[in-house]
């Protein structure tokens, strides 16, 4: 009875969020799309491989919500909550685990790269179906190789050592293998999956830390106006037209023009096109119904823009104080910054144990800062666009983004989503670790019309100290700290995130109002005259 008890639990927390993460990212991924250049499997891809990032991160507050809901709040277990159940809730969450990771693992390191490679081999109209899919597999074999790698570092490098320093080569290789077999692989996918969320880390600093404060402040700061720019735009067609006429005027005699003036005046020609694509376009946005519309939203955009600077500090301010108390605080570098209790709080460390009380408000809290972390995040690559060191690959825009860019965006998206969970553990460590639970400890009351002592068991809030029978440990936590190096790589992390937030914000606040079209650039394939691009920021 209590089985099934808990099965209908597992079902009906897991399911309900499932349809919405779909819809979301069937929308998100539509909207940025080439509708000229879209791929039905492309897109597929992405939708499937977004959705699957953001189900994954949707299983840390149900891990968190289990463990705590198998414990009362006076410190004892629930009657149903014998041994066999807490380690079958224990199991059920850690092979979803299992599960969705194996999935992004798949996902990482063979099915974008290859689909990627595909569309790559594509472009040229004289490669055939087969010779595209077998480069593909060629050069997605690279990715595979790295996998492969990654797995048998993490499961060929136990934590514990033998005991008997005399052991054999042989008995050395029966320890490793009965050591991954114990672990069930937990060593090689969390090694895995720890380095993917490093890769998620650099992304997360490179592209959130600056989103974070350009779409407030695009928000508020808006956009130039139309009819402005318009004005602009026409006096510029002047400057050039005349120009042209003053280098035309040299060959009026018929004297054919020096090679300097051919090459200026074809300079200027060009100008002269993609100067009057513009005002095409400009004409479109001004007499469009949706400049007028955006325009009636204008205070609504200015009262986000300020709503999400507020979030942007509090996350900042949040995770400044919890990487200051792992400085004052923790054990240290070699045991990953790991930090026993809370000395500074926070604000989000101090509302999500609050939260958590009454599901599922820390649910919806979490959801509002992963999606926070994707809009943000989205922010960022829309600005920066996607590089390759110093070489700009692929920018993203709005009903026109290629499916290669649309892949590497989603890879972006999920590996930052995957680093989303240790930042809320950087928050709330004992949050991630224990939830609400409780434990009971000895507590030795005396009373004055009594003789002696008298025991009296109070609940604590489970922490670091806690006996392991008394406090389960989420299986999230398992994954996030079964490798010191990468709970200390995550630490330095946070102060670059930090950094860099600070430096994208002064430089936010320097930049001016955006175009309400997006730049023209001559390297945009995907632009033409029937295309007026706008920004609805």
């Amino acid at each position: 009875m209590y089985r099934e008890k808990y099965s209908e639990l597992v079902i009906t927390v897991m399911c309900q969020p499932l349809m919405a993460i779909l819809a979301f990212c069937w929308i998100y991924v539509r909207k940025y799309q080439s509708q000229r250049e879209s791929e039905v499997v492309s897109t597929i891809t992405a939708i499937f491989s977004l959705a699957i990032a953001l189900i994954t991160s949707a299983l840390l507050p149900v891990d968190i919500f289990l463990v705590s809901y198998m414990k009362n709040q006076n410190g004892t277990f629930k009657d149903w909550a014998n041994g066999n159940v807490s380690r079958q809730i224990e199991d059920t969450v850690l092979y979803g685990y299992y599960t969705l990771y194996s999935v992004i693992l798949f996902c990482v390191f063979f099915w974008i790269p290859f689909v990627y490679f595909y569309y790559e081999e594509k472009d040229d109209d004289d490669t055939g179906k087969c010779t595209q899919v077998k480069m593909a597999l060629k050069y997605t074999l690279g990715f595979v190789v790295i996998c492969a790698l990654l797995l048998l570092v993490g499961a060929f490098v136990p934590l514990n050592l033998p005991d008997n320093k005399n052991s054999t080569e042989w008995e050395k290789v029966k320890f490793l293998f009965e050591e991954l077999g114990s672990s069930h692989g937990l060593a090689a996918l969390s090694f895995s999956i720890s380095s993917l969320t490093l890769v998620g880390m650099l992304a997360a600093i490179i592209y959130t830390a600056y989103g974070m404060s350009a779409l407030p402040l695009n928000l508020i700061k808006g956009t130039r106006n139309a009819a402005y720019e318009r004005l602009e735009n026409t006096e510029d067609i002047e400057e050039v037209e005349q120009h042209i006429q003053t280098i035309k005027s040299k060959s009026k005699d018929g004297r054919p023009l020096p090679a300097r003036d051919r090459r200026a005046l074809k300079q200027f020609e060009e100008r002269l096109r993609t100067l009057r694509k513009r005002e095409r376009r400009l004409e479109f946005i001004e007499n469009s119904w949706w400049t007028k519309f955006c325009g009636a939203l204008r205070p609504l955009k200015i009262i986000w823009g300020i709503f999400f600077i507020f979030v942007a500090l509090l996350f900042v301010i949040s995770l400044f104080l919890s990487n200051l108390d792992k400085a004052l605080h923790s054990a240290g570098i070699d045991s990953g910054f790991i930090i026993f209790g809370a000395n500074l709080s926070n604000p989000l460390n101090m509302l999500l144990p609050l939260l958590q009380t009454v599901f599922p408000l820390d649910y919806i809290l979490i959801t509002i800062i992963i999606m926070y972390f994707i809009f943000t995040s989205m922010a960022g690559i829309r600005n920066i666009g996607i590089w390759f060191f110093w070489i700009r690959l692929y920018k993203i825009r709005r009903g026109r983004t290629r499916p290669q860019a649309l892949l590497f965006l989603c890879m972006i998206l999920l590996l930052i989503v995957l680093h989303t969970s240790y930042m809320i553990y950087s928050l709330a460590p004992q949050y991630v670790m224990y939830g609400s639970q409780n434990y009971l400890i000895e507590s030795n009351m005396t009373y004055s019309d009594h003789r002696g002592n008298s025991s009296l068991s109070v609940p604590k809030r489970c922490d670091a100290d806690a006996p392991e029978d008394q406090c389960t440990v989420t299986r999230t936590y398992l994954f996030l700290h079964k490798f010191w190096f990468f709970s200390a790589a995550y630490y330095f992390g946070n102060w670059a995130f930090l950094g860099v937030f600070i430096v994208g914000f002064i430089v936010s606040c320097c930049k001016g109002k955006k175009s309400v079209l997006e730049r023209v650039d001559e390297d945009d394939s995907d632009l033409s005259d029937d295309e007026p691009s706008l920004y609805s920021v």
